[in-house]
């Protein structure tokens, strides 16, 4: 089973990486860096919550695992 802060690690640095992508698409999208900047940090923040649910829910899930 992951730990807790394995799990936190993992997001922070995927939504990092989210992060720089949805800036990106946010600019060419609306040509406004502040327009997509803000989208971003909302896209991040969204995400960053769901996935660490997610993950802890099938960290707790046994199917498929080799034990």
């Amino acid at each position: 089973m992951e730990t807790r802060q394995r799990s936190v690690v993992k997001a922070v640095i995927w939504n990092l990486i989210g992060l720089a992508m949805m800036a990106l698409v946010g600019l060419i999208a609306t040509g406004s860096v502040a327009i997509g900047g803000a989208m971003a940090l909302v896209n991040a923040g969204l995400g960053l919550v769901i996935y660490l649910v997610y993950e802890r829910v099938w960290a707790n899930v046994s199917w498929g695992r080799n034990v």
